[in-house]
C-alpha cells in the first residue's frame, strides 16, 4: 500500500507514460489530410508537379489551399501535357505527373515514369466548341465550322490533350477534310486555345466545355450533341517513379480527390463524377482510353 505522497508520485508517473506511448516517441509523424481537409503538418517539405493546363485555374486554388492548410510547398509547372511529360523525362525529377487526359497517363505508363497503382481520377471533361461571348458567327454545330471565312483554333494533337481530342472530335464525325482548312492556329496548351477564342484571334475552338468559366464575360460554349462526343475526358493523377517525398505526394492527391479538393473543381465548374459527364454523352460513349493520332494530322 503507497502513501498518499507515494500514490500521487505514481500515477503522475503513470499518467507520463501513457501520454508518451500515444504521441511522444513520433513529434513528426504527419497524420495525413483526413477525407481530404489538410491537417498535416508538412513544414518545410516540398513537391514538384508537372500538370497539364486543362486544369490549371482550380489545381492553383487547390495548390495555395493546401499550402494554407499544411505548410508545405508545391512547385507547380502548367503547359501542355505533351510538354510536361518531356519535361519529367529530361529533368529526371519531379513527385506528380498531372497530365490533362488519359492518353498522357498511359503514355506515362508505358514509358516506366510513374506508379499506376497511384493514379486517380480528379474530374471529367466533355469536348465542346467554344466561340467568343454572344457567338457573333452563329455557330451552332460542328458543320458550321466549315463555312467560309470561320477561323478555327485547336491545339496542337501531338503535344495537347485538347487538341487530340478536337481531331477524334472531327475524325469520328467525318468532317475532316471539310473543317480542316478554316483551322488557322495550333496552339501549346489548353490555357493558350482558351485564349485564342478569349482574345478574338479567332471565331471558334474545338476545346474543353469548362472553358466557359475560365473566362465566363468573354467564352461561351457550344454543347456538341452527345452522338458527337467520342470520349469522356478525365484528368487523371499518379505519383512519379523519381517522387522524392511520397508521403507528401499521396497526401495531396488525397486533398484534391478528397471533400474540400472536390468543392474548388466544382467552384470553377468542372465536372467531378461520372454520372455528371454523362449527362453530355450517350450511355455507350467510353470513358478515358487513348486516341492514335492519325497518319494525316501528324
Amino acid at each position: 500500500m503507497f502513501c498518499t505522497a507515494e500514490k500521487v508520485r505514481f500515477l503522475l508517473y503513470a499518467g507520463l507514460v501513457s501520454m508518451c506511448a500515444q504521441g511522444c516517441n513520433r513529434p513528426d509523424a504527419p497524420t495525413g489530410p483526413s477525407s481530404g481537409r489538410g491537417g498535416a503538418n508538412f513544414k518545410g517539405r516540398t513537391i514538384e508537379l508537372f500538370v497539364g493546363s486543362a486544369s490549371k485555374p482550380a489545381t492553383e486554388e487547390a495548390a495555395a489551399l493546401f499550402e494554407q492548410r499544411t505548410g508545405a510547398k508545391l512547385v507547380v509547372h502548367f503547359g501542355g501535357s505533351g510538354q510536361m511529360l518531356s519535361q519529367l523525362k529530361l529533368t529526371d525529377r519531379g513527385d506528380i505527373y498531372f497530365p490533362g487526359s488519359s492518353d498522357y497517363m498511359e503514355m506515362a505508363k508505358r514509358e516506366g515514369l510513374i506508379l499506376p497503382e497511384t493514379e486517380r481520377i480528379v474530374v471529367y471533361l466533355i469536348p465542346a466548341i467554344n466561340v467568343s461571348k454572344g457567338n457573333p458567327k452563329n455557330l451552332r454545330r460542328l458543320e458550321d465550322l466549315a463555312k467560309p471565312g470561320v477561323r478555327l483554333g485547336i491545339a496542337r494533337p501531338d503535344a495537347v490533350c485538347v487538341g487530340l481530342y478536337a481531331v477524334e472530335v472531327l475524325d469520328k464525325a467525318g468532317l475532316s477534310d471539310r473543317i480542316r482548312p478554316n483551322i488557322v492556329t495550333q496552339t501549346e496548351s489548353c490555357e493558350k486555345t482558351a485564349q485564342l477564342v478569349a482574345l478574338g484571334h479567332v471565331d471558334a475552338v474545338i476545346g474543353w466545355e469548362v472553358f466557359e468559366h475560365w473566362q465566363p464575360e468573354k467564352i461561351q460554349t457550344v454543347f456538341l450533341p452527345p452522338e458527337r462526343i467520342p470520349r469522356i475526358g478525365y484528368v487523371p493523377i499518379a505519383i512519379t517513379k523519381r517522387a522524392a517525398d511520397r508521403a507528401l505526394a499521396e497526401a495531396f492527391i488525397k486533398f484534391l480527390t478528397g471533400d474540400e479538393g472536390q468543392a474548388v473543381f466544382r467552384k470553377w465548374h468542372y465536372l467531378t463524377s461520372e454520372e455528371d459527364a454523362r449527362r453530355h454523352a450517350l450511355p455507350s460513349t467510353p470513358v478515358g482510353g487513348e486516341f492514335p493520332i492519325p497518319e494525316g494530322w501528324k
